[in-house]
């Protein structure tokens, strides 16, 4: 509707202010957790001249935020050369989620997304210059930077712009921090925290922090595996299955807000991602670095242990990890896992112009001990262990198919086929694992990212963004949507709180002319708002 429009347009004020005599008292919001959600809801407020305390129960920023690899996706910033449109890209997030699509978040993603790159691109100084199709997309629709990981170099941007303001006190960032409990006044609404910080000398210490609003950010629980966990209650079968999710994902957010009734959505939806790398140094560590879509969509081909392919590697990520879970004969007959199974592991294989397509992302590999560099189908064989024949059969096959434009599985885009001569051919192989890798379900949400309670009522003064939340993704989250969600319902929230007026923000020039240097919003008309 035209009020969304106008909220994504509103202007930002420039990161380098200072504020002039900024009075003490409460914060507009409290946002706890440093990733890419509570960093946007943040910066969000804070260019608006509202202040905010952060809260980070690690000792560092960035949470999960800072392991996305693959990308963002935004319609349609090129449409006019990929042909992408808001519907198609709407209508692949749906089938993803499935039964549990749920339309009106779905629409709020999509339709929020070009303008969420573009705040990332231009606010925020990220460079999101380079576009790949990943598994589950019709389009080339997934940003990345041209150098770097994307989590790593969104989260350094975007934590500098919060920092930035740390000097004027707009902002407090409390790290070793953990919230134990929200607060409420008498009519029930949110109006603060009570937290435990632990201190240099190692010492707990005990506060109250008071807002109006208090926004959670704090992820997913699929790290936590101790007895009554949200990952035991509502998917026992997955305990013992590797995660890419930080230790720090054990639920919390969750926890403190149903301790104020709000409603619990997709909580079984718990997302395998069929690619986890498995570190031949330490092959049995239960945390695993991801390798991202982007290794599949530029061209790498997934083989079992008999040297064979077994599905297409664009599928989704609930259709890869079926494929794979297929390997074992209890799941094949029940489409059940068995907490008792042992989980199987596959090759990613990629040619040398598979590699190049994704070469930051391949020295990153190279220089963690993950991806091997195999000169020629012989010794990718022998790295294999599986003869030379079957190997070069599986690898001939899938050249005749790139040429015929489909194979048996429904490949219809083939990038990166090795070269003809595969005795030339340098080869990039790693062993991968199914991983638990993000949570669809958690906390109920409207489009503004309030928290609902479980008869579908706000909850006020409480707001939720990022993996904390349900119900956008359905049953499988689209690869690129995480970073994209995070950011779209955190600029929501981040302008949505209401800001208490402060002394006038003080900048080195007028911009209203006067000389009084007062910040006004500039008036727009609706046909602005709406181009």
């Amino acid at each position: 509707n035209n009020l969304q429009k106008f909220l994504n347009f509103l202007p930002n004020i420039d990161s380098q202010i200072v504020t002039a005599g900024l009075e003490s008292g409460d914060p507009d919001a409290i946002v706890i957790g440093t990733g890419l959600a509570g960093l946007a809801t943040a910066l969000n407020i804070l260019d608006r001249g509202g202040r905010v305390t952060l809260v980070e129960k690690e000792h560092r920023m960035g949470g999960n935020s800072n392991k996305a690899s693959s990308g963002i996706n935004a319609c349609c910033p090129q449409n006019a050369t990929y042909g992408d449109k808001l519907d198609t890209f709407k209508k692949d997030t749906t089938r993803s989620a499935g039964a549990s699509a749920q339309p009106h978040l779905i629409q709020t993603l999509v339709e929020n997304s070009e303008a969420a790159v573009q705040w990332l691109k231009e606010r925020v100084g990220v460079d999101l210059s380079v576009l790949a199709q990943l598994g589950g997309h019709g389009h080339k629709r997934t940003h990345r930077p041209s150098s770097g990981m994307v989590g790593a170099e969104v989260i350094y941007a975007i934590q500098k712009a919060v920092k930035s303001y740390e000097k004027s006190g707009m902002v407090k960032i409390l790290i070793d921090t953990r919230v134990t409990q929200l607060t409420r006044d008498d009519d029930g609404a949110v109006v603060g925290v009570e937290v435990v910080t632990t201190t240099k000398n190692g010492e707990n210490k005990t506060m109250a922090l008071s807002a109006p609003n208090v926004v959670l950010a704090t992820g997913g629980f699929a790290s936590d595996r101790s007895p009554g966990s949200y990952l035991e209650k509502y998917r026992p079968e997955l305990m013992r299955m590797p995660a890419t999710a930080g230790e720090f994902s054990t639920g919390d957010g969750i926890t403190l807000a149903t301790s104020v009734g709000a409603g619990l959505v997709d909580m079984e939806k718990v997302q395998v991602h069929p690619t986890g790398w498995v570190d031949p140094k330490d092959p049995t560590n239960p945390g695993k670095v991801l390798s991202g879509e982007l290794m599949r969509g530029v061209g790498g081909i997934l083989i079992n242990k008999n040297g064979k392919r077994f599905c297409n590697e664009l599928g989704t990520r609930a259709y890869v990890t079926d494929k794979m879970f297929s390997h074992d004969s209890y799941y094949a007959e029940t489409k059940q896992w068995n907490v008792n199974s042992e989980i199987p592991t596959f090759l990613l294989v990629l040619s040398s112009s598979a590699a190049q397509g994704a070469k930051k992302h391949v020295d990153h590999y190279m220089n963690k001990g993950l991806l091997m560099k195999l000169e020629g189908v012989n010794e990718l064989a022998k790295w294999m262990n599986l003869p030379v024949s079957v190997v070069k059969s599986t690898l001939q096959e899938y050249q005749r198919n790139a040429k015929k434009g489909k194979d048996e599985w429904g490949k219809t885009s083939f990038s990166g086929v090795p070269q003809n001569d595969l005795a030339k051919e340098v080869f990039y192989a790693g062993t991968v694992t199914p991983v638990l890798h993000y949570c669809m379900g958690g906390l109920t949400i409207d489009n503004d990212g309030s928290v609902l309670d479980e008869d579908k009522n706000i909850i006020p003064g409480l707001h939720a963004a990022g993996e904390v939340s349900g119900g956008v993704h359905g049953d499988n989250r689209l690869g690129g949507n995480s970073l994209l969600e995070c950011t779209v319902f955190g600029t929501i929230v981040g302008k949505k709180l209401p800001i208490k007026k402060r002394q006038p923000i003080q900048t080195n020039q007028s911009s209203n002319g006067s000389g009084k240097g007062v910040i006004e919003i500039p008036k727009m008309t609706m046909a602005e708002v709406e181009e």
